[in-house]
């Protein structure tokens, strides 16, 4: 079996070298995080092929699923629950990354952007899980990093009788903003700065190209929604369990 343009023992060898390199680079730049590096692209690779089996089960047996997207979102919001420093806050991550994505993702559905099947539906589900995820993260952590260093403005406002979302709107729509950045930037520069993941894969994969701009779109157009959606949620979540103290 060979990938893409390439074979398994060239890929192989890729992925061998290009983590030595990024622990190198880490090592260079004083940045002692070889083992981290290293544990990631095993997993990575674990991963990959673990869901490439999972995928497949899911395709021939579309009623996994719903199941297969509740573990991402399950995954997605512990994960992200746990960046933010504290468990208790799974239930806030998961609203927020679980609103983002079936949101985004029914809009696609219902005007018939992308058809209701599994082939198509979970993978730009999933993807949306993801970004969802990724800013939630930053802006959660971004809004509790703010509370903390300026408590003293929030607890001004509490003591003025405000209520904790009005304590904290000012940082809540700061980190909400920053956390839109990435996507924001790389839609605004696709295609001029770099390609991004879908196009390149459906390009490998054997689309064409205009196939593979379409989908694209919907991807970036997608994240933008998703993430809007879950930077919100998020920052309004942990702006009411502010009270006496920094949330945390």
């Amino acid at each position: 079996m060979s990938a893409p343009g390439g074979t398994t023992t060239g890929l192989a060898a890729a992925v061998v070298l290009l983590a030595a390199l990024a622990v190198g680079a880490g090592r260079l730049g004083g940045l002692r995080h070889g083992r981290e590096v290293a544990v990631v692209c095993v997993r990575a690779v674990v991963q990959i092929a673990a869901i490439g089996l999972v995928l497949g089960a899911v395709l021939r047996t579309p009623v996994l699923a719903p199941l297969y997207l509740a573990l991402a979102l399950a995954v997605a919001s512990w994960t992200s629950a746990r960046r933010l420093g504290s468990l208790r806050t799974w239930p806030g991550t998961a609203f927020a990354v679980g609103a983002g994505a079936a949101l985004a993702g029914a809009v696609v559905v219902a005007t018939g952007a992308l058809p209701l099947q599994p082939l198509q539906v979970v993978p730009f589900t999933a993807q949306l899980i993801g970004g969802a995820m990724g800013a939630t993260t930053l802006a959660g952590r971004r809004l509790l990093d703010d509370v903390a260093e300026r408590w003293d403005l929030v607890e001004g406002w509490l003591a003025l009788g405000a209520t904790p979302a009005r304590a904290v709107a000012d940082l809540g729509r700061t980190a909400a903003a920053r956390a839109l950045a990435p996507a924001l930037d790389q839609t605004r520069n696709v295609g001029l700065v770099t390609l991004p993941g879908a196009f390149v894969g459906l390009l490998l994969g054997g689309a064409s190209p205009l196939e593979a701009a379409r989908v694209q779109l919907l991807v970036l157009v997608g994240l933008i929604a998703a993430e809007t959606v879950a930077v919100v949620v998020i920052t309004r979540v942990l702006a009411a369990r502010v009270r006496t103290r920094p949330p945390r």
